[in-house]
């Protein structure tokens, strides 16, 4: 390969992962467990309209993730640059106190990235995609990368399990479910679409969203004031979807836009298209 790997590369586990389809379940997992901080939560709903422009908030996340997978170390770093840029912008208010604060405050920021990966690495094992142990604290790793990318110091992310087990035990007293966060809890649970796809979102959408809240720790459920499901069945329910999410073959789902995975393997070479085989240590 001569040609730009980008940051993470196709020898990394990141590359593989975020291949896999069940990635939208974890991508929902993360905003059900990124609302449970107030603070984080406020710079959402006080700066922007998610409401009437969910599946454009949705779409540019998914493009941000594939950009800083799959593209250039420029493309990457461009991005990265582009969201350091509006979070400096944007400020929250804190109703109870009158303080106001930027969203870019670090805590902040080290909570959304680490709602994120935590989602998105659970889902995927929870589900049946082949990690084990260490590619797991690998995977966890490559992504100070990106944490730097959106105005963290590598230095303070959790780079393993461990770590992130402990970054989520010592934030826990800081988590709640006020109002910000059942906001999104019922746009999650019925965003607004197009009369004529009313169906679809209760055939298809329901199913994801609830199954993203299942696999929510037993604590979130409890500050969202729901019963934990039985584990066991949440269990079963991710990974009989992603079998079926799965059986879709990759360069069906390769070709939806924006297809950074297809442009990728143009760049590099066929030897970079992602197979979970490869995520092994």
């Amino acid at each position: 390969m001569t040609s730009d790997p980008g940051l993470f590369g196709p020898t990394s586990v990141t590359w593989q992962a975020h291949d896999d389809p069940m990635m939208w379940v974890a991508g929902i997992r993360a905003l059900y467990l990124q609302a449970l901080h107030p603070r984080a939560v406020r710079g959402v709903t006080q700066n922007s309209d998610f409401r009437r422009d969910a599946w454009g908030r949705l779409m540019r996340t998914a493009d941000f993730v594939g950009t800083t997978t799959y593209g250039t170390a420029e493309d990457a770093e461009k991005a990265g640059a582009r969201v350091r840029r509006i979070h400096r912008l944007l400020s929250a208010t804190d109703p109870d106190s009158g303080e106001r604060y930027g969203v870019d405050e670090p805590a902040l920021l080290l909570w959304v990235h680490c709602a994120e990966i935590d989602s998105y690495l659970h889902v995927l094992r929870r589900s049946g995609y082949p990690l084990s142990d260490a590619a797991a604290d690998r995977y966890i790793g490559e992504h100070r990368v990106s944490a730097r990318l959106v105005g963290l110091d590598p230095e303070t992310v959790p780079g393993d399990r461990a770590a992130m087990e402990a970054y989520f035990e010592n934030v826990r007293p800081e988590l709640a479910a006020g109002a910000e966060a059942r906001e999104v809890d019922d746009f999650l649970l019925r965003p607004p679409i197009h009369p004529l796809l009313v169906p679809a979102r209760a055939l298809l959408w329901r199913h994801v969203a609830r199954l993203a809240y299942a696999s929510l720790p037993p604590y979130a459920h409890e500050l969202y004031g729901r019963r934990a499901p039985d584990p066991a069945t949440v269990t079963r329910r991710l990974r009989t979807t992603g079998a079926v999410l799965r059986r879709v073959p990759a360069r069906l789902r390769r070709q939806l836009p924006p297809k950074h995975i297809l442009r990728a393997v143009d760049r590099l070479g066929p030897e970079a298209r992602p197979a979970p085989q490869k995520a092994r240590p």
